[in-house]
């Protein structure tokens, strides 16, 4: 990883929910959608805010500058809307993870204001009054989100996730946006966009329908059979729900969630490279020691090219 890079990290609710608790952010998880259901939503309301991971279409822009293909701009976003442009590559996830955050983190936005903690606080405070576009650059030079996304890389000792290629650039790209409520209208917040873009007026009850139908409106656009669409609600940490109306069965499996999302984490972080070749020497010694080595090779070649025949 290059120094100063942001590695590409994996849309998963597990990643997602150690990330910002590693930004000192209390009392907020995130939920995989597995359907477009408003009921799914309001279920595990209250809701922050939705990422949606789609497939980003280079050929879809605005019919003109100033017209988003939904919502309109919104020119002159209220003072209390944080609103940042992208300016980095592979940090859109946690900017989108952002945007929802900064933005519900008062009783403006929501009855139960995020605890963002001390260093998101900070950010914030200190780029209030700022434009879109220093916002950026502020989020890019932060050390401190940076490590925080940068823990989750995938592990590898052969690729640099912070250098692109002219392959990548003509490969498939994703991209994550955020939806969020604030100050009662629905906002869809795409560093890529030049401004915040509102699909009017939204409360809290309003907000489950109101997104879903922005949402289908969306993948309508792409040609049918598309399906490499994500999304993830942003929620009140279901535990504290749980003791709350004392259902000791949802807190043993929001429990057992959280430590199987311990597990799959610590493995993303972890290299097995050098493992694996130590077990490979390990058994090449062993079927030397007793004169099968070259029988152990005929045969796993064997084995490969049944496979290959059978692909």
């Amino acid at each position: 990883m290059a120094d100063g890079g942001w590695s590409t990290i994996e849309s998963d609710e597990g990643v997602f929910t150690s990330l910002i608790e590693n930004l000192g952010v209390k009392g907020v998880q995130f939920e995989e959608l597995i359907s477009l259901d408003a009921d799914t939503i309001r279920s595990l309301s209250p809701v922050y805010g939705v990422i949606f991971l789609f497939k980003y279409q280079r050929d879809q822009s605005p019919e003109t500058p100033n017209t988003p293909l939904d919502g309109t701009y919104e020119t002159n976003p209220p003072d209390n809307l944080f609103f940042a442009a992208q300016t980095i590559q592979n940090a859109c996830g946690t900017q989108a993870i952002l945007s929802v955050l900064l933005n519900q983190d008062n009783t403006s936005s929501t009855p139960y204001p995020i605890d963002i903690g001390a260093e998101l606080r900070s950010f914030k405070d200190f780029t209030t009054g700022f434009p879109a576009e220093l916002r950026g650059e502020a989020l890019s030079n932060s050390e401190t989100v940076r490590t925080a996304h940068n823990a989750f890389a995938r592990a590898s000792p052969f690729v640099d996730e912070t250098v692109r290629t002219a392959r990548d650039e003509e490969g498939d790209a994703y991209h994550f946006i955020g939806y969020t409520g604030v100050n009662g209208k629905l906002y869809e917040l795409d560093g890529l966009q030049p401004y915040p873009i509102s699909h009017g007026e939204c409360d809290a009850g309003s907000f489950p329908e109101k997104v879903i139908g922005v949402l289908q409106r969306r993948i309508a656009r792409y040609p049918e059979g598309e399906t490499r669409f994500n999304l993830m609600a942003v929620v009140r940490d279901l535990r504290e729900r749980a003791r709350e109306i004392g259902d000791a069965e949802m807190l043993e499996r929001e429990e057992r969630k959280r430590r199987a999302w311990e597990w799959e984490n610590t493995l993303r972080r972890s290299n097995f490279v050098g493992f694996i070749g130590e077990v490979l020497k390990g058994v090449a010694g062993t079927k030397e020691k007793e004169g099968k080595f070259d029988e152990w090779i005929e045969k796993a070649k064997g084995e490969t090219e049944k496979r290959l025949r059978r692909g």
